[in-house]
């Protein structure tokens, strides 16, 4: 069947106007025919906002329109945006913080919808402190004794696991072997955290599967938010073209994760503890460890960044190893039954707190509407449209950017595919899947090629995998956040130092920062104005 044109459509319902600018649609005359150059339609004609103001991460999709879904979707942004209370009083409507959490708002760690900004502290009530620790072992395998996303806040009587106020980021120069200097004397500057916390300053013992560690044998490193628009159209991406473009990639030669694609084939991701097993390719976060959206980083942080629970997960976000802890802990269990009278079940506070922590059958905080209304919000987050786009500084630059191979793992378009609602959590499954938007058969331009690389960075990420990073929308982050750091841990602090940071010697990207290098000035300075437009 051929697809219906609903350009025509979608302007008439969004009031767009392409030859006059508002406080509300920023598009000016100098800007494209966007039937001409479909790249302007950043995330399709279903999937992209003409806003291109501090607000333009915050808009939602003309998908959400035309599905009636405005008011959940404008629901779903008070959810994301107001903080959690530890009151768990049914008339409070954001109730259930605690009793242990890593943030009290979504919106805390995405400061404007967008990438969290560079600290130099670790506190977690500063807003736009998108950081979260690793912590693991020397050969990377994460403590088991601490949640994978450790938690320094606590509601009384309880301890934090970890405390924040101890540790310290320290932000060190690195000077790569070009002495961080182009051939015509332009300078650039690169830099990269260290964390260190003193021992004193865990609660919870260290332990690897569930066996105390040294001390000795920790690695602490930091890793940020990355931008939430636009991620329900990369969740509309078929699995047939990711496995197409896998293959393409092995075929050329590419070294690719094995912890994600073996033998010609994906290690899959599954949820057997809510869903059935299901397999579903791997698509959101750094480490690829979320195969869906519906059961991707922003359903899993409304519970286990909050510690708020909900009817499918009905249990705190807790370490076995807390729970001891904090149950054999003579000050929590002096003050347990002041707080929590009703788990007084057996008289005997070690049990009665132990149990409370681990328990399955906690009380539902989130109802399954909020639940619903905020993942048609995350969802129906549009993309901004592309900027500049007939600038020939921008032509010029697209044209560098392909030609040094920066394209080949930053691909440039996609095209969705059925857009069938995918949910390894069980969740949006029969008429639950009918109340999010839906992207079908759109050419979105997200420049990932949704794969795992390696930099080899000093001071890397966790494993040294990490997947491509969408640049769509990437050069608003300074209007839309008030920054405009980029990379995993937020340490390039322009397009520049993040194209540096691509140029170790054993970097997947080596080839492409060798080309980079050789530029004039004036063609460096395309390459970057073509990133910060797409």
């Amino acid at each position: 069947m051929k697809k219906k044109n609903l350009l025509p459509f979608v302007i008439a319902c969004l009031g767009v106007s392409f030859t006059a600018c508002s406080d509300n649609d920023n598009t000016s005359k100098t800007d494209p025919d966007p039937v001409v150059n479909e790249e302007f339609y950043a995330g399709g004609e279903l999937g992209t906002t003409f806003n291109n103001t501090s607000s333009a991460y915050e808009q939602f999709t003309p998908a959400v329109e035309l599905a009636g879904l405005v008011a959940s979707f404008k629901r779903g942004e008070r959810i994301f945006e107001s903080p959690y209370d530890i009151t768990d009083d049914p008339a409070t409507p954001m109730r259930g913080l605690g009793p242990l959490w890593i943030r009290s708002s979504c919106i805390a760690c995405h400061p404007g919808y967008g990438h969290g900004a560079r600290q130099v502290s670790h506190n977690s009530n500063v807003i736009g402190n998108g950081y979260l620790l690793v912590l693991t072992d020397e050969n990377d395998t994460y403590l088991s004794s601490y949640t994978g996303m450790p938690q320094t806040q606590a509601a009384p009587p309880f301890k934090a696991p970890l405390d924040e106020r101890k540790i310290n980021i320290t932000w060190l120069t690195y000077v790569d072997e070009w002495g961080n200097r182009f051939d015509d004397g332009e300078t650039y500057q690169l830099t990269y955290p260290e964390v260190t916390i003193p021992q004193d300053a865990f609660y919870v013992p260290l332990q690897v599967g569930g066996k105390d560690i040294d001390y000795s044998q920790l690695r602490v490193r930091l890793e940020n938010t990355i931008g939430i628009y636009g991620t329900g159209l990369l969740d509309a991406i078929s699995e047939e073209d990711l496995r197409a473009q896998y293959l393409a990639e092995q075929k050329a030669g590419v070294v690719l994760n094995p912890g994600v694609w073996k033998d010609g084939d994906f290690n899959y991701y599954a949820n057997t503890l809510q869903g059935d097993g299901t397999p579903y390719v791997r698509r959101f976060t750094y480490a690829l460890s979320r195969g869906s959206l519906q059961d991707g980083p922003g359903a899993n942080a409304i519970w286990n960044i909050t510690n708020v629970t909900r009817n499918d997960r009905r249990y705190h976000y807790m370490t076995a190893a807390y729970a001891t802890t904090a149950s054999k802990d003579a000050d929590v269990q002096r003050d347990f039954y002041k707080y929590y009278p009703q788990w007084n079940k057996t008289g005997d506070p070690e049990q009665d707190i132990y149990n409370y922590l681990m328990s399955k059958e906690l009380p539902v905080e989130m109802t399954d509407d909020e639940y619903i209304d905020l993942m048609a919000w995350h969802r129906g987050l549009a993309v901004p449209a592309a900027r500049n786009v007939n600038d020939e500084d921008f032509k010029r630059g697209k044209q560098l950017f392909t030609e040094m191979g920066c394209a080949y793992c930053h691909r440039p378009s996609w095209t969705t595919g059925n857009d069938v609602i995918r949910d390894p959590n069980n969740f949006f499954v029969g008429s639950r899947a009918d109340k999010l938007p839906r992207y079908p058969h759109q050419k979105i331009w997200p420049y990932t090629d949704m794969i795992q690389h390696r930099l080899m960075m000093k001071n890397d990420i966790r494993t040294g995998w990490c997947r491509t990073t969408p640049l769509w929308g990437r050069g608003l982050s300074t209007k839309c956040t008030g920054a405009g750091d980029r990379l995993h841990d937020c340490r390039a602090r322009d397009v520049i130092e993040a194209i540096m940071w691509h140029g170790s010697p054993q970097s997947d990207a080596r080839k492409s920062v060798e080309q980079f290098r050789k530029l004039n000035k004036s063609d460096r300075d395309a390459v970057v104005k073509f990133i910060e437009s797409i």
